[in-house]
């Protein structure tokens, strides 16, 4: 895979690709991360990115010509796919979208600064706005990250265990179940007992149970949205039924 970002702020871009899950799917082979400079590519002896807006108001605003120069030497070095602005105007960005992503050969991801970016040039151009919330950075870099390593830890052979990626939070459109590790100064102390029971069954149905209860307190909109199963119904039933008898104790 390949995955081009136009950035005003290269070396950012460089530093989080070059760590963690992604430096390791970057060092295997598995994507190839190029960041590119609208900067190098704008006119003038100023090489200027920026512009007052038509109309007024405060802020600049980064001028069409410089992106689309810097886009046409991105293209015609090889890159690929779509081209997405990270946009807090954009759609939400989900695991959904993620697995999507890592399906492709590549994609290309414009960071915005200032007030954002002529919108000619996004009329022109992109072909799908994204934000990563529903708030307000300085600039798309952050975002692009986000996007980079999100991604890339989802490509065959980014993670050791390719398991641990099907367990996340989102991959089956629940939160992930609690757990709990082998520490020494804790040992076994509040470890719920099936999970030192060596039983796989009652451990994979606590945890599907935990997950659903945990997916219900915190985010019951995600729940809205799935079509459970009549055993995941009971599972949760049981889990209401618990934190209500636990709340009535006295």
């Amino acid at each position: 895979m390949r995955i081009d970002v136009l950035t005003l702020f290269p070396e950012f871009i460089a530093q989080a690709a070059g760590v963690g899950v992604v430096g390791r799917a970057v060092e295997r082979g598995l994507v190839a991360v190029k960041a590119w400079n609208p900067r190098e590519y704008a006119a003038g002896n100023y090489r200027r990115v920026d512009e007052r807006p038509f109309g007024g108001g405060p802020g600049m605003v980064m001028l069409p010509e410089p992106l689309e120069a810097c886009l046409a030497a991105a293209r015609a070095d090889g890159a690929m796919g779509p081209l997405i602005y990270l946009s807090p105007q954009g759609a939400r960005f989900t695991q959904a979208r993620a697995r999507a992503l890592a399906t492709t050969p590549g994609f290309l991801l414009l960071c915005g600064r200032y007030e954002g970016v002529d919108e000619r040039f996004i009329e022109a151009h992109v072909d799908e706005e994204l934000s990563i919330g529903d708030y307000v950075l300085s600039g798309g870099e952050l975002a692009a990250a986000v996007v980079v390593d999100a991604v890339g830890r989802l490509l065959d052979g980014a993670l050791n265990d390719a398991a641990s990626a099907a367990q996340d939070s989102f991959e089956d459109g629940l939160l992930d179940c609690p757990h709990y590790t082998r520490s020494e100064r804790l040992g076994t102390a509040g470890v719920p007992e099936v999970l030192l029971s060596g039983d796989h069954a009652r451990i994979a149905r606590w945890r599907r149970q935990q997950a659903l209860g945990r997916t219900w307190r915190r985010r019951p909109d995600l729940l809205a949205r799935l079509a459970l199963s009549a055993e995941d119904r009971r599972l949760l039933e049981e889990f209401i039924a618990r934190q209500a008898s636990r709340a009535d104790a006295p």
